[in-house]
């Protein structure tokens, strides 16, 4: 992105240097001191930023933005709208980690995983107080749906996440949805990752995707979340989408 004319930041969030290796607990002002970081940078043009963020990252960009100013546009691949795999803590506030059952895994021939049904429902019972509250989030948002995603299911949780904002008058998101395209959409050109190990799962998991399908997606993705950047942070339209 930053070779494309965005002033970026990439943030580690754990297992990266002094931060814990583990994600046992996220407190939102670590989240917040790189927002107002950026806000303040004398390149960022403002009055917002907007984040970009793949699987868990995606969750804790819905997160920043529903709780923290500053926040324009949030574009998420493939994340949940629910809080993933640990609790989340802001000031008085904490958001309990969607339940799973590690008995709803799947193990094909060759000992690879699909983790895609282990995740609870986030509309029932104690699990809904997991659901971030996005509808408390200021601007726009933009989910990246690779349809063949069997690490979470993504257009389900982007559904539920357009019903939300618009029950709270809030403008319908944009939703982009890749038939064939598994999680990991990476930008152009990534070898598609079909199975890598998970480490809450202890053991190697399916990541879903077709190659030529996701390879496609995963051009035509890299164009749509600049255009969209650009679009909603500093009003430019129309532009030619960049190609590596």
């Amino acid at each position: 992105m930053a070779n494309y004319g965005f002033v970026t930041l990439a943030l580690a969030y754990y297992a990266y240097e002094d931060l814990p290796k583990d994600m046992k607990e996220f407190h939102l002002e670590y989240f917040e001191e790189a927002l107002n970081y950026m806000l303040k940078h004398p390149k960022v043009k403002g009055p917002g930023v907007g984040l970009l963020g793949h699987s868990k990252g995606g969750d804790l960009c819905i997160s920043m933005a529903s709780f923290l100013k500053g926040v324009t546009v949030t574009v998420t691949i493939n994340s949940s709208v629910a809080n993933i795999a640990t609790a989340l803590h802001y000031k008085d506030i904490t958001i309990p980690p969607l339940g799973f059952n590690l008995e709803r895994v799947k193990i094909d021939k060759s000992g690879v995983a699909d983790i895609l049904d282990v995740l609870n429902n986030p509309l029932e019972g104690p699990d809904r107080q997991s659901f971030i509250p996005l509808e408390k989030a200021e601007g726009r948002f933009l989910f990246i749906i690779g349809q063949d995603d069997h690490n979470f299911k993504s257009e389900f949780f982007a559904v539920e996440a357009s019903k939300r904002l618009q029950a709270y008058g809030k403008e319908k998101p944009e939703i982009i949805c890749y038939p064939g395209a598994g999680h990991y959409i990476e930008p152009p050109y990534f070898p598609m990752c079909a199975a890598s190990m998970h480490f809450m799962v202890s053991r190697p998991v399916i990541w879903g995707g077709e190659p030529r399908a996701h390879a496609a997606a995963q051009v035509d993705a890299w164009g749509r979340i600049q255009t969209f950047f650009r679009k909603h942070l500093d009003g430019k339209q129309g532009e030619e989408r960049s190609k590596l």
